[in-house]
């Protein structure tokens, strides 16, 4: 039956949860309160730079391919791919900064690892098996699993495994990482996928060990464009399927029925940027935002799924402050995606996780996609964003353009560019920045709604992992769902993706716990760029 939706908020699971909708046969609008679409998955341009400020790992490449065939066409279609190799590049602060190159495929891994230790190519080996026995478990019986009940988890290959998988979640990464290997870098390889996860390898369940079978077997691609290129993609599928984006406009209200039979959406309340109030009417709604924000600004206490005392006990995730940085001239030491690794990881994270002041040199990411891309920065420059890993506190405040955000911000982010420079043999790196522009936590909070001002969603401990995550349904409002990273599966875009694939099983009462059957011939063709069904709210 057709029905009428609104989804609140138009980032990557609120487009990826309309355009399915949509091809559902419902008639979907998108509330997005930004000037444009994508959320957490944003740009910025400025002097002929532009920058991806959100994600910038392409992984899980056929989770993202199932969307897009879902919706009749293919990655392949829609995107340009190219495979990274390196995939990514190490740095460490021993007085030689050298640099240490991680190539995609078994073999290279087993390789590096038997470099850093002989006889631990074996040990990995092992690893990397174990790694994809998780991830397969995981795709096939707990991602897609919408957890009406738990009868996925009778499956047999699930009750054959089950100890096992039993032991992965009771036990963090970095134990069961730090068990099999004593290099001080292999165990920084194998831990730090745990910060995609909105956490610390001290936090994270080892089953996570399944992110190794990402980034060391299947590689990393890099969609040309940046991430923005994806976002404009999933917009263009979804204007084909008939959605129709409203920008500009900032859901205040769910609006519901009560009756005998309980409550039902009627609804959302919104305001357009000149503050002018309207309402949708719809029977379906998906909050796409922040689940904290959907929740409390947006529902009445009774009808909330999660009370004060569970956000009390919540993890938020990790926070970030970021860099924008347009760099005069080459920097032909740094990779596509780099990784600058602190000795002491135990107190790296513990500052991070416990909300303390991060030392001067900590561990960052540095993605420099005018390697791969001549799109995103003039010729004869370079564009570095940076990512510094930080404790989920609004009150360390904005960022803000050329070193005019907090204090804190800008402390941490003039540390980021000199621990850059003295790492990766490029002295003169403060001197050659020609733009620049900052976000810390507050800007997260701002922007997204996001809870604590966390950068990600809510960590992947072990309370929030699988089953335990937030679900995305309300058992209390007939009609009302959830979608992104504080919900099931979790954090990032293939999980975003995925959560959507959730909602519409959700809505057609389908409890099965695998990916949906693809259609047998995509299109494969790219659709119009006629953007006329997306309307800024005045």
């Amino acid at each position: 039956m057709r029905q009428s939706c609104v989804v609140i908020g138009g980032g990557i699971s609120g487009l990826a949860t309309a355009a399915l909708l949509a091809q559902e046969g419902h008639a979907v609008t998108i509330l997005e309160q930004q000037s444009h679409v994508g959320g957490r998955a944003g740009r910025w341009e400025q002097d002929g730079f532009t920058f991806d400020t959100g994600p910038s790992w392409y992984l899980m490449p056929e989770v993202i391919d199932h969307w897009f065939k879902l919706m009749g066409t293919s990655a392949a279609a829609e995107l340009t791919l190219t495979p990274l190799n390196p995939a990514y590049t190490l740095w460490g602060n021993d007085t030689a900064h050298q640099a240490t190159e991680v190539r995609t495929g078994r073999r290279q891994a087993l390789a590096l690892f038997e470099s850093l230790e002989k006889g631990s190519g074996q040990q990995l080996s092992r690893y990397l098996d174990s790694a994809k026995l998780a991830y397969d478990l995981a795709k096939g019986h707990f991602l897609y699993d919408p957890f009406g009940s738990l009868r996925g988890l009778l499956h047999p290959a699930v009750l054959r495994h089950a100890p096992r998988l039993a032991t992965l979640l009771a036990r963090n990464l970095h134990s069961f990482v730090a068990a099999r290997f004593k290099h001080p870098l292999q165990q920084k390889i194998l831990g730090y996928p745990a910060v995609f996860l909105g956490t610390s390898p001290y936090k994270a369940p080892s089953m996570y060990h399944l992110m190794s079978h990402l980034d060391l077997q299947d590689g990393v691609l890099y969609p040309q464009g940046g991430f923005a290129a994806v976002v404009d993609a999933m917009e263009r599928v979804a204007l084909r399927a008939g959605v129709d984006i409203v920008t500009g406009a900032t859901a205040t209200q769910i609006l519901t029925e009560s009756s005998a039979t309980g409550d039902r959406c009627e609804g959302v309340a919104w305001c357009d940027s000149n503050g002018e109030r309207h309402t949708t009417a719809a029977s379906l709604v998906v909050g796409a935002a922040d689940l904290h924000h959907v929740e409390t600004a947006l529902l009445p206490e009774r009808l909330r799924m999660h009370g004060a005392k569970t956000w009390e006990k919540a993890d938020p995730g990790i926070s970030a402050v970021l860099v924008c940085l347009g760099i005069k001239g080459a920097l032909p030491d740094l990779d596509h995606h780099n990784l600058l690794f602190t000795e002491d990881w135990q107190d790296n994270f513990a500052r991070i996780t416990h909300g303390r002041t991060l030392d001067s040199t900590t561990s960052l990411y540095v993605c420099k996609p005018s390697a791969t891309d001549s799109t995103v920065a003039p010729q004869g420059s370079e564009n570095l964003f940076i990512l510094v890993p930080a404790p989920a506190l609004t009150q360390w405040g904005k960022g803000g353009y050329d070193g005019a955000g907090s204090p804190q911000v800008e402390k941490v982010a003039d540390a980021a560019i000199a621990q850059v420079a003295a790492w990766t043999n490029t002295p003169d790196l403060a001197e050659r920045i020609t733009v620049r522009r900052s976000f810390g936590p507050a800007d997260f909070q701002e922007n997204f709604n996001a809870w604590q001002g966390s950068a990600l969603g809510m960590a992947h401990t072990l309370p929030q992992s699988a089953f335990l995550r937030s679900g995305n349904s309300n058992s209390k409002v007939a009609g009302l769902y959830y979608a992104g990273s504080s919900v099931r599966p979790g954090i990032g875009v293939p999980m975003c993706l995925i959560s959507a694939e959730i909602v519409l099983k959700l809505v057609r009462g389908d409890t099965s716990p695998g990916p949906l059957p693809e259609p047998e011939s995509p299109s494969g063709r790219k659709g119009p760029t006629n953007r006329s069904s997306s309307v800024a709210a005045p």
